[in-house]
């Protein structure tokens, strides 16, 4: 038996669900019929795929191999598809671009959006955000996302690169988000030391930023009196009602109620990186 993709879509399948049981119903198959396949998947890939316990199922050493080449094989297998259809259907059989996007919080994600779609209105972009840029690094290495555009405190390197390509965009001062009326909105920049008795709103993320936050503060002689680690939503709306200082970057669109300063010497900064995975087909756009 030569192996197919509905044999890595099974054993995809059975690891997702933990148990033939849960497989089988997913699947739409009878439970005698699903383990009577993966014995077959078994005996041409030369050994068991899936420990069998009273709990379910886990995968093998074996099985472990077979999955990580599967996370990319199915995905990429899904965009030729998709390529072909789309190069089928495409003005003057020419085929037309994919951007499968993948971004933390901030606005450049959006304005990256913007600029795909007007120079490529016929192709086709997806976006997919997430906290984690783990998370969204190894969907790129997995091939379930064609590019990762995360950010970095100063000069360090992604929480985690996976074996990515990366290319710096830009990079911002962190500035400060206060109310319209608070005592320092008017200034034109604000030395970190006259926060020292703020409260504090920023979003959480993997990256070093809270500490480079926490030693920014030391330097400047106090240490932050608390930290609230919440959304963007939330994190402007304590700025807003005077309940915390936010911290954003500089290019934050400007927001009723809410004003953003400069830091002082910019003790603080955003770097913002695009990555991707050097052998994928999105690096000959990259």
């Amino acid at each position: 038996m030569e192996l197919e993709l509905r044999h890595l879509r099974t054993i995809r399948a059975i690891a997702e669900a933990g148990s033939l049981t849960r497989a089988s119903a997913a699947l739409g198959l009878a439970q005698p019929a699903l383990s009577t396949q993966l014995k077959r998947i078994e005996r041409a890939l030369g050994g068991a795929l899936f420990e069998r316990g009273r709990d379910g199922v886990t995968p093998t050493p074996l099985g472990e191999l077979v999955l990580d080449r599967a996370r990319v094989l199915l995905p990429a297998a899904r965009e030729l598809q998709e390529e072909a259809v789309r190069f089928a259907n495409g003005a003057n059989g020419e085929a037309q671009p994919t951007f499968r996007l993948g971004g933390t919080h901030g606005p450049l994600l959006g304005g990256l959006v913007d600029r795909l779609v007007g120079e490529y209105p016929a192709g086709a972009v997806t976006t997919y955000t997430s906290w984690s840029d783990r998370t969204l690094t190894s969907m790129v290495a997995s091939g379930r996302l064609d590019y990762v555009l995360v950010g970095t405190c100063g000069e360090s390197g992604p929480s985690s690169e996976d074996g990515l390509a990366w290319r710096g965009v830009g990079t911002d001062p962190v500035f400060l988000m206060l109310a319209a009326d608070h005592p320092l909105a008017g200034e034109p920049e604000v030395e970190l030391a006259r926060c020292a008795d703020e409260h504090w709103a920023v979003v959480p993320g993997e990256g070093c930023f809270g500490d480079c936050f926490s030693a920014a503060c030391t330097r400047a002689g106090f240490a932050p009196v608390s930290v609230y680690e919440t959304d963007v939503a939330s994190c402007v709306h304590l700025a807003e009602v005077g309940r915390a200082v936010g911290l954003c970057r500089a290019t934050t669109p400007p927001m009723p109620g809410i004003v953003c300063v400069p830091l002082a010497g910019a003790p603080l900064s955003w770097r913002h990186l695009i990555g991707w995975h050097p052998q994928a087909p999105a690096a000959r756009a990259a």
